[in-house]
């Protein structure tokens, strides 16, 4: 690392370069122990030196922070800019991980606006059921509506079930399903053909996953699909399920002899 006599026209000493950055001179004293941001030289006199180059990792690390991410994963993340096209995918990433912490801070602020909403409409307050909707459109299923229609015993029964990766796992497959309806009901596909039971064996299949086997629970989840609600992705599965679905398991049941009513309840 270069020493100078005299600060050099262009550098920043580190209470400069802490004021210019809003940060504090310990911060960047600490980050430079780390080993995350060192200055470019020292004076003879030990006076740290930052450049403009600096500035802009600087950047780059406040950004990430400021994102949640930890030192390590900072350092991991950053990138050189020695180059246009090396500070053209520096860019390229900060703005990636803006839009993503984007999409994470949109999706609490929908979670918000839904218990807001419901409490106003409803003047009830339930938080242990609206934390598993947060939860739930944290995970990406696009029918978390639906959790407000659950009693306490099905509530009950998903604690026990899923933690959050196996939870995520059968929302994964669900949607799948549904998003495979929802495309066979454009094509005019019929529920009693050979497409449509085949949805109809997998829809049967995550119903029992779900259940375990626990019939006892089919009627409420029967009911879901004639609940009223202003949502329109719950509306979309509730047509789903009503135009294309409950008839595909209804021949389902009747040419596999199977009784879901009969199914086992332990």
């Amino acid at each position: 690392m270069a020493k100078f006599k005299a600060i050099p026209q262009g550098y920043l000493t580190v209470g400069e370069a802490a004021k210019k950055m809003g940060v504090t001179v310990r911060a960047l004293q600490y980050y430079d122990r780390e080993g995350l941001f060192s200055p470019s030289c020292i004076s003879e006199g030990g006076r740290r030196l930052y450049n403009d180059k600096d500035i802009v990792k600087l950047h780059q690390i406040l950004t990430l922070k400021s994102l949640g991410f930890s030192f390590a994963e900072i350092k991991n993340r950053l990138i050189s800019i020695d180059t246009p096209q090396e500070a053209i995918a520096a860019l390229t990433e900060q703005s990636n991980s803006i839009q993503a912490q984007i999409e994470v801070l949109n999706q609490s602020l929908q979670a918000i606006g839904l218990l807001k909403s419901e409490i106003e409409q409803m003047q009830t307050v339930d938080f242990s059921k609206y934390a598993d909707i947060i939860v739930n459109l944290q995970m990406g299923n696009k029918y978390y509506g639906l959790i407000k229609y659950f009693d306490q015993n099905m509530l009950d029964h998903c604690h026990k079930k899923f933690d959050r990766d196996t939870g995520a796992a059968f929302i994964k497959k669900f949607n799948a399903v549904l998003n495979k309806t929802e495309r066979c009901m454009k094509r005019g596909v019929a529920p009693d053909s050979g497409e449509g039971q085949a949805i109809a064996k997998q829809f049967w299949e995550l119903i029992t996953e779900f259940t375990d086997g626990d019939m006892s629970m089919l009627p409420e989840l029967l009911n879901l699909g004639n609940a009223q609600t202003d949502s329109r992705e719950y509306g979309d599965l509730q047509n789903s399920l009503n135009a294309f679905i409950k008839p595909a398991l209804e021949t389902y049941f009747g040419n596999s002899g199977i009784d879901p009513f009969e199914a086992k309840n332990e």
